[in-house]
């Protein structure tokens, strides 16, 4: 029987992350840009282990790359669209991380960390990381809500008002760059994917509201994680393999 004590770091970390991707997925999914919580994160693992390659701090190195990926995207946004700007950095990062990997022996344990998820090794410096990263996020989400609603549901209105848009555009790139590469040092790179992609997309199924859908993909999130991460504990397996597979099993249950 696991000493739960010992895991209440690591519970919490998650917790609060698992109430803020799915808020974060669901202005993602508004903007048709589900493949940046795949994208984000590889960039982010990359950024990681050749911060660890070149001697400097892996949690620096994963944010600064995860942050010029959000800030890139809206460059290369003029000429092509925001799924393949996705994809190509999905490719980017998974190749980059495998090179780094093959040829730096010690970096092999963390990119396996990195995907797979380093969650009950969460310290207080994690939770605060967590907790002050959720606050700056979904507060910032609050703010910007309205006009990120207006750009995607009538976007000729800033035009039409003569409104500049891109610097809106862009903080929210390089937040959500920002805030999925935090989340990939504790989750890994799936278990983020899958509290990004899944609760907003049952949600939206279900809910006539906007309001109505944030709430309940952050509720289908945080219940998700409760119970995979006691699963995870109670029969000793790995929580991200476990989470998925819950996620998995509300989806069919649910749509």
């Amino acid at each position: 029987m696991p000493d739960f004590e010992l895991f209440l770091l690591p519970f919490f970390t998650g917790l609060v992350l698992a109430l803020m991707l799915p808020a974060l997925g669901a202005y993602l999914r508004l903007r048709n840009e589900w493949l940046a919580a795949l994208s984000y994160p590889h960039v982010a693992a990359a950024g990681t282990l050749g911060a660890v390659f070149l001697g400097l701090s892996p949690l620096l190195g994963g944010l600064a790359m995860a942050g010029l990926a959000g800030a890139g995207k809206r460059l290369l946004a003029r000429r092509l669209s925001g799924d393949v700007c996705h994809a190509l950095f999905l490719l980017a990062g998974w190749s980059t991380t495998v090179l780094v990997t093959a040829n730096q022996p010690t970096a092999e344990r963390l990119g396996h960390a990195l995907f797979d998820g380093q969650l009950y090794f969460a310290g207080v410096v994690e939770l605060l990381s967590a907790v002050l990263g959720s606050v700056l996020v979904l507060s910032a989400l609050r703010f910007a809500s309205s006009r990120l609603l207006l750009l995607r549901l009538y976007p000729d209105f800033s035009r039409l008002r003569g409104l500049t848009v891109w610097p809106l555009e862009l903080a929210f790139d390089v937040l959500a760059a920002l805030a999925l590469a935090l989340a990939t040092m504790s989750l890994g790179v799936m278990a983020t994917f899958s509290l990004v992609f899944v609760p907003p997309w049952l949600a939206f199924r279900r809910m006539g509201t906007w309001r109505g859908g944030l709430g309940l993909a952050m509720l289908l999130g945080s219940l998700a994680y409760v119970l995979a991460f006691a699963l995870a504990l109670l029969l000793d397996q790995p929580f991200g393999a476990v989470f998925g597979l819950l996620q998995v099993l509300f989806s069919l249950i649910i749509a």
